[in-house]
């Protein structure tokens, strides 16, 4: 944990933010992601139950769109496309809104926070994870969060 997460009463750089679900099932907190060419955010989904989703956003090259995964007990170091793809608990497009309903892309570090996150069919997607059920989650999150505060 990087600090405890205070209201948002300036910009917070969207590598500090954190955001609930309306249901109070998940919140996401996004941490600095560090020299990768490749991943542009690294965040983290903790799940009511106290389970830890690993998360990273990834911008597209044909198509420019910030492509998310969500990550659970992924093996580490060298791994193959099918460990990946096991331990993947939801992949898609993580866009944003504005206050006034404008829908948007995931913007990079560096950037003021939105004030909301969407997770497309987030839910359904988790509750095929290996880590839905009884030793892992049993409450599913809503696919929209909202900006909650800043980690100091």
């Amino acid at each position: 944990m990087l600090g405890i997460a205070s209201p948002v009463h300036a910009a917070c750089p969207i590598e500090l933010a954190v955001f609930d679900d309306r249901d109070g099932v998940a919140s996401v907190e996004f941490v600095p992601t560090g020299g990768s060419a490749v991943v542009t955010n690294t965040f983290r989904m903790v799940l009511g139950e106290g389970l830890v989703l690993d998360g990273i956003v990834m911008w597209s090259a044909d198509v420019a769109r910030p492509n998310g995964m969500l990550m659970h007990d992924c093996p580490k170091g060298d791994v193959t496309g099918e460990e990946i793809a096991a331990c993947t608990a939801w992949q898609g497009v993580v866009y944003t809104a504005d206050s006034s309903g404008v829908v948007g892309l995931l913007p990079a570090e560096g950037t003021a926070a939105p004030q909301t996150l969407i997770f497309p069919d987030l839910g359904p997607a988790l509750k095929q994870s290996s880590a839905f059920g009884e030793k892992g989650f049993t409450k599913l999150p809503f696919d929209v969060f909202a900006l909650k505060g800043c980690q100091e």
